[in-house]
């Protein structure tokens, strides 16, 4: 489906028609739980072999869960359970992935539960002697200076696993922050077939907000419009991953900074003819999230069209858009994907910002930060990450571009969802290439 907005009726009952309600929660289980399995059986040995890690031991506790192990956990488990220790051992000979768990129960059917209480009553020991039997030659733990994802192993944990293990075992401790973060950032065929969708039902949410059948203009407030986009949501059956924005620009009123604009008044403010409208929303479901801004423009008496200067304006939006996704390639670092990018836009005259994120498993997510809103020449750490194939970002960025018949500047702001794969990048659910009109 593509998502060029013409004519806002027109694509407000098409749209309408296809808009899908959440499955029901055993089905929900169900297919969790197909993506679990097909994570485990592929992603885990591609990363584990990356990274050159032997072993992976992920350390939770119930009500306090490592974000990764939080992604892992099977569909019935809303929760760890007790404390939960599961173990990664790969044989680097063959690279297949032995999955187990040091706790009380089957870790769901992916992975079985190695731990017999009785015989071994100390579950530190029988982890250390798990370890001891297996013999990898590095131990990879979640701890991380540059992903709050990869930092998930409490100083308590920790403590437990270094008092139990052989001084010699000690010494093989390595962060697991590569494993962490590409189990993290890496997406199977079947989360893109889900994800697709779930992008397009996003489209599809905000269609409907920005259409008459929410906004009368000089009546709907902007907050109206966000409380529309989260009652939406629910009543769908999914659930949104951050509070929804709506906020205008205007001819009569200076361009916000980039911390106002994203900060909604409690009553919001009047929805206007003239008015070009910008929202940021985003969309979590079967543990994936959306994340998209898009722009519509509320028609003046006797207008059919947006004004020409707002059409060129976006046009610019969209530009900057291509020049930033045509410089991504294997194994280039977000730093120097930022740098690049902006050194082309500025180039034919373009006043660009780009602060874009992984996205997956969580909104802001794991993988190559290319760039920050207040950190345009490049994010340490995390920007010096690479980028990798079959992984997903928002494609967060914005330019400034001065309006002489509003006597001011505004900002396009864009996000869309992407996909970085074999065959090169490609928009999830195409992207936003014509303002939203609104009657």
């Amino acid at each position: 489906m593509r998502l060029v907005v013409l004519s806002i009726s027109l694509f407000f009952s098409f749209s309408m028609s296809i808009l899908a309600q959440a499955l029901p929660e055993r089905e929900r289980a169900q297919k969790v739980d197909a993506i679990l399995k097909q994570r485990f059986e592929s992603v885990m040995p591609m990363i584990m072999e990356r990274a050159g890690i032997d072993m992976w031991v992920l350390i939770t506790r119930e009500y306090n869960e490592d974000p990764v192990v939080r992604t892992m956990l099977p569909a019935t488990w809303l929760n760890a359970r007790r404390r939960t220790i599961l173990v990664f051992s790969r044989n680097p000979e063959t690279n297949e992935v032995e999955r187990m768990a040091v706790a009380r129960y089957n870790f769901g059917e992916n992975i079985q539960s190695v731990w017999d209480k009785e015989q071994q009553p100390n579950q530190w020991q029988a982890l250390a002697e798990l370890i001891e039997a297996r013999d990898p030659q590095s131990i990879g733990i979640n701890f991380s200076e540059d992903y709050g994802i990869a930092d998930g192993i409490t100083k308590t944990d920790y403590e437990g696993l270094m008092n139990a293990l052989p001084s010699k075992y000690k010494e093989r401790i390595v962060s697991a922050e590569p494993l962490a973060v590409g189990w993290i950032e890496t997406r199977t065929e079947l989360e893109m077939e889900i994800f697709e969708k779930l992008v397009a039902t996003t489209h599809e949410v905000i269609a409907e907000a920005f259409s008459n059948a929410v906004i009368t203009p000089g009546e709907t407030t902007t907050e109206d419009v966000v409380w529309f986009l989260r009652q939406k949501v629910t009543d769908l059956g999914y659930d949104t991953w951050f509070h929804p924005t709506v906020d205008i620009q205007r001819t009569d009123e200076e361009l916000e900074s980039h911390i106002t604009a994203f900060s909604n008044t409690p009553d919001g403010k009047v929805i206007q003819p003239g008015d070009l409208l910008h929202c940021d929303f985003g969309i979590s479901y079967l543990r994936l999230n959306t994340d998209c801004q898009q722009h519509a423009y509320v028609l003046k008496e006797g207008e059919t069209e947006a004004p020409q200067f707002l059409v060129d304006a976006f046009a610019k939006g969209n530009r900057v858009q291509d020049i930033f996704t045509a410089n991504f390639e294997t194994g280039k670092s977000g730093n120097e994907i930022l740098l690049e990018s902006l050194t082309e836009a500025k180039a034919e005259g373009l006043r660009p910002s780009i602060y874009t994120h992984p996205l997956g498993l969580y909104g802001h997510s794991a993988g190559p930060t290319i760039g920050m809103w207040d950190a345009q020449e490049g994010v340490p750490g995390s920007g010096d990450y690479l980028l990798y194939e079959n992984t997903a970002y928002a494609i967060e960025l914005n330019t400034t571009v001065t309006i002489p018949e509003w006597n001011k500047d505004i900002r396009i702001m864009l996000e869309e969802a992407g996909f970085w794969g074999p065959e090169g990048f490609r928009y999830v659910n195409e992207r936003q290439e014509k303002l939203i009109l609104i009657d």
